[in-house]
């Protein structure tokens, strides 16, 4: 059982059609290099949608980055790092969705 509650960085993307599966992978691959960069992510997963129910709604990547608290989130956000992956990313965008929350 967690003791403790943890801040919940969630981000869904959806792709241009435009968007190559090189650029994605690439985008993917930035992402994933943000906690060696960023000292205050305390742990990230990511995957691609599988559901069967068709409710995706044209998001198609979902991360989760997790922060000990807002502090570090605080820090995440203007981080050079993220900047450098918000630009990367930006262009290839049809739509994104963040959601923040603490665990229970």
């Amino acid at each position: 059982m967690r003791t403790k509650s943890v801040l919940r960085h969630v981000v869904l993307f959806g792709f241009t059609p435009e968007t190559t599966p090189d650029q994605v992978r690439a985008i993917e691959d930035a992402f994933a290099a943000l906690p060696a960069q960023i000292p205050e992510i305390i742990d990230f997963e990511w995957g691609t949608d599988v559901s069967v129910e068709n409710a995706a709604r044209g998001y198609t990547h979902c991360f989760l980055v997790t922060f000990r608290d807002e502090a570090g989130r605080d820090i995440y956000l203007p981080h050079p790092a993220h900047q450098r992956f918000v630009k990367l990313v930006g262009p290839h965008l049809a739509q994104v969705l963040m959601l923040d929350y603490w665990s229970r």
